[in-house]
């Protein structure tokens, strides 16, 4: 299936509005995350419970129930709507030294929620609660599994291909990740485990775009040695370009089903994924290939100076 017949767009003349754009967002991402003190992360990384509440009818709100736990002396309280008006998540942090009173923390907090409640009825719905040692733990294995899935991906493109191709593709692959955090730090989404396995999946689904355009290059510059180097990487984009848009319309009808319909529990997944095929698409035409051509360029330009200079 093909939606386009012999396309010849000019991915490469877009090359520099593209870089320009992508640079852009990437520097409000990153500023972003500095104003708030880097990504908002869930109590799987920090330490923690988090309990989901109904609310007897008429609801409070947001703020009337922060209010009544700061009240009660509680710090570093997170409260949002789940699913509907009259069902919460409170999620607050462990407190210095607490180890297996967690479970006991909890219960004080919901008395102490239905007392300034005037003893509204408060139904315990879920409870979860992760120990600092285990947060810390957590953390350090999601970091390690993001940045060992990104080294295994240079070996394996330099092994498969040749270095710059790992490269460029490593540049595409951050890229995707730092917009993503951006767009969770604008919406004040947290990060937790299962988001960083959407990261790992729009690596992984990046990168396996990517590496279709690469295959198809390098299949290129063996048949077209009279066409320049731009000329066989924007043809080679050019011809993957139906595969591409298929595959990405038919994950994303995927990813935003999801999103409408897998519930409160898998939104933030699913808007992850949502976001991550769009921006991994782009990448894959307008970041990955035309790096390659950034890269070239620079390289004869640096060699007809070196020439000039002897």
């Amino acid at each position: 299936m093909e939606f386009f017949r012999n396309p010849n767009i000019n991915f490469i003349g877009a090359m520099k509005p593209a870089f320009t754009f992508s640079v852009v967002l990437i520097a409000l991402s990153l500023i972003l995350l500095v104003i708030n003190g880097g990504p908002r992360l869930s109590i799987d990384f920090t330490g923690g419970s988090v309990l989901q509440v109904k609310i007897a009818e008429p609801a409070p709100s947001v703020g009337e129930i922060r209010a009544a736990l700061e009240g009660k002396g509680y710090d570093g309280i997170q409260v949002t709507e789940f699913g509907s008006a009259d069902e919460f998540l409170i999620t607050f942090p462990n407190v210095e030294g607490e180890t297996t009173e967690t479970l006991d923390a909890a219960q004080i907090l919901l008395n102490d929620l239905r007392e300034s409640l005037n003893g509204r009825d408060i139904e315990l719905r879920r409870e979860e609660s992760v120990g600092p040692k285990i947060g810390d733990e957590l953390r350090k294995g999601a970091t390690s599994a993001v940045f060992g899935a990104l080294a295994l991906i240079v070996l394996y493109i330099t092994f498969r291909f040749v270095f710059r191709y790992g490269i460029a593709a490593i540049l595409a692959l951050v890229h995707d990740v730092t917009l993503t955090l951006g767009v969770f730090a604008i919406l004040n989404l947290e990060i937790s485990l299962s988001i960083i396995a959407a990261f790992l999946t729009i690596i992984g689904y990046s990168l396996n775009d990517t590496i279709v355009v690469f295959d198809r290059i390098r299949e290129n510059m063996r048949l077209r040695r009279k066409e320049s180097y731009a000329q066989v990487i924007n043809r080679s984009i050019n011809e993957c370009l139906s595969r591409t848009l298929l595959t990405s319309v038919t994950t994303f009808m995927v990813a935003i089903c999801l999103y409408i319909l897998g519930g409160a529990v898998i939104h933030d997944f699913a808007f992850a994924l949502t976001f991550g095929v769009v921006v991994g698409t782009y990448s894959s035409m307008f970041i990955a290939s035309p790096i390659l051509v950034w890269w070239y360029e620079r390289k004869i330009t640096d060699k007809k100076r070196m020439a000039m200079d002897m």
